[in-house]
């Protein structure tokens, strides 16, 4: 049960503040809703009854923050080379509701971004969980979402800078590296 003030994260929309709780007669069906101002001025009904099923569940705290940055510090996990098993396979991620199972796919996705793109639908799911991600660290880390977004695109720049500087200047192990011409003569 969240009372009135509590900060939530609704998953796939993100975090926000329950404004009240009010009893709605909906298709003649009386409920208690609790009311949650999202970022952007967005306000959310969630049923009362059904809020910690479908995911509802307090902001992390400073302690959390602090490890979903660590999240965004590290490589990139693998992820499937088919878009379609990939996009699944994120979006389960992202319904989790798991701070750091969405800051895994903002990351992952940003490094594949900057290495080949991504198509129209990833970057839409990344867009979504960039927000989900900085709206619930605005208010772990009492924020503003400006500063928090430019913290989290930083902490993925320099991560990606930090684990891409090998990536296409290294030559494997099993590679001649040295050049014998086909005729056998050698300078």
């Amino acid at each position: 049960m969240f009372n009135i003030g509590d900060k939530v994260v609704y998953p796939m929309h993100g975090a926000g503040t329950i404004e009240s709780i009010e009893e709605k007669d909906i298709l003649g069906e009386k409920q208690a809703y609790y009311i949650i101002k999202m970022p952007g001025e967005v306000k959310v009904m969630v049923p009362t009854s059904k809020a910690e099923g479908i995911g509802v569940r307090d902001i992390i705290d400073k302690e959390a923050a602090g490890k979903v940055f660590k999240v965004l510090e590290t490589d990139s996990t693998e992820m499937d080379m088919n878009w379609n098993k990939r996009y699944r396979d994120n979006m389960e991620k992202m319904k989790s509701g798991d701070v750091y199972e969405v800051a895994d796919v903002v990351r992952n996705l940003s490094f594949k971004q900057k290495e080949k793109g991504l198509s129209t639908g990833e970057k839409k799911m990344l867009l979504n969980a960039k927000q989900i991600l900085v709206s619930e660290l605005t208010l772990a880390e009492n924020s503003n979402k400006d500063e928090m977004e430019e913290l989290v695109n930083n902490t993925i720049n320099n991560s990606f800078a930090e684990y891409s500087k090998n990536i296409g200047n290294s030559t494997p192990d099993n590679v001649v590296k040295k050049f014998i011409p086909f005729n056998g003569i050698q300078n």
